[in-house]
């Protein structure tokens, strides 16, 4: 029996970690093309802490609820919905509302969960590879054997960057703070690492590619980062911007932009359509998914907190010290 309410992470203000609080909503109904999850974990990103700060609405229609990804066990089916049937574990990039115990998503954007991973583990998915399929793979084109230098690379999208990158036979750099993290990128692919601010990131990269730079970047820092992504990147190369961590704003040559013809593009992935979303679900599913269940393939690493405990997962996303990914975990995914 699916119940009427559901308990689920509020805003009670914009702000800093300690305004969201646990209440309990009415469970979402089941539009013709959605179907109704229920939510055994709801992975934590970067726009959540955006939104919750009041620096992210929700574009129209969607659920003011935090979460952009969920793993759990289909429950209801939309009266259109083909493909799919009540029990089928699968992960899913929401429109929102994935910090609940159930969620209702466009059957396009789920997908089922690899063999031999738990919900916990497929949780941490979706909306990082949904992210880098559509900006490094679908709109700036990499091909195999292409190098990509991959910022952020012990985070949730720089490991999806290096992922991806690996399983479509390009090569990637991974940039980190720290041993720890250098290490964790190598386990998840990477062929070299960079330490910043401790190596000179230009330098070492004309190193590891002979001169030449790299072929694209998958950039979330921003500010002043731009200008040595420019110098870093070989010609025709191209800039995938998908955060600006610290700063929004940069000073970019533009000669030089045009003299390498470079291409720099960015991309949030909340507001695209339905039809989008589904387009990228079809691709990953294609081209990725049957890796991530090949023997030796490494799963990111996670970070569990109940869901009450959003604040806390919070605090640890911003502190920018965790390795891969955080998720909440709801009561029913606790067995997990």
């Amino acid at each position: 029996m699916i119940p009427t309410h559901m308990q689920a992470i509020a805003i009670t203000r914009p702000g800093d970690p300690d305004v969201l609080a646990t209440h309990q909503c009415p469970v979402p109904g089941c539009g013709a093309n959605d179907v109704l999850i229920r939510v055994a974990a709801a992975g934590v990103n970067g726009p959540d802490l955006a939104q919750r700060r009041g620096h992210y609405d929700p574009p129209p229609g969607a659920s003011p609820l935090l979460g952009l990804e969920i793993a759990g066990e289909i429950v209801a089916l939309g009266s259109d919905v083909t493909g799919w049937q009540v029990g089928d574990r699968v992960m899913a990039l929401t429109n929102g509302g994935g910090y609940a115990e159930y969620a209702a998503v466009p059957s396009g954007q789920v997908l089922p969960t690899p063999p031999g991973w738990t919900l916990v583990e497929a949780a941490a998915l979706p909306e990082t590879w949904f992210t880098i399929t559509q900006t490094l793979v679908m709109r700036a084109g990499l091909e195999p054997g292409m190098s990509v230098l991959v910022h952020g690379a012990a985070g949730g999208i720089g490991g999806a960057a290096i992922q991806i990158a690996t399983i479509l036979g390009a090569r990637a750099i991974g940039v980190v703070s720290s041993a720890a993290k250098a290490d964790y990128a190598r386990r998840l692919g990477a062929v070299a690492t960079i330490d910043h601010p401790s190596e000179d990131l230009v330098e070492r990269v004309m190193a590891l590619t002979d001169g030449k730079g790299v072929d694209r970047v998958v950039d979330i820092i921003g500010g002043t980062m731009a200008e040595r992504n420019i110098a870093a990147s070989a010609r025709s190369g191209h800039i995938v911007q998908v955060s600006t961590l610290d700063g929004a704003s940069a000073n970019l040559s533009l000669r030089t932009i045009m003299a390498k013809q470079l291409t720099l593009s960015g991309s949030t992935l909340r507001p695209q359509t339905s039809a989008t979303k589904a387009t990228i679900a079809d691709r990953i599913r294609a081209d990725l998914l049957p890796a991530l269940s090949q023997p030796g393939f490494v799963k990111p690493a996670v970070t569990a907190f109940p869901l009450a405990q959003a604040a806390d997962a919070h605090r640890a996303m911003e502190a920018r010290g965790h390795v891969g990914k955080i998720v909440l975990v709801t009561g029913f995914g606790e067995g997990e």
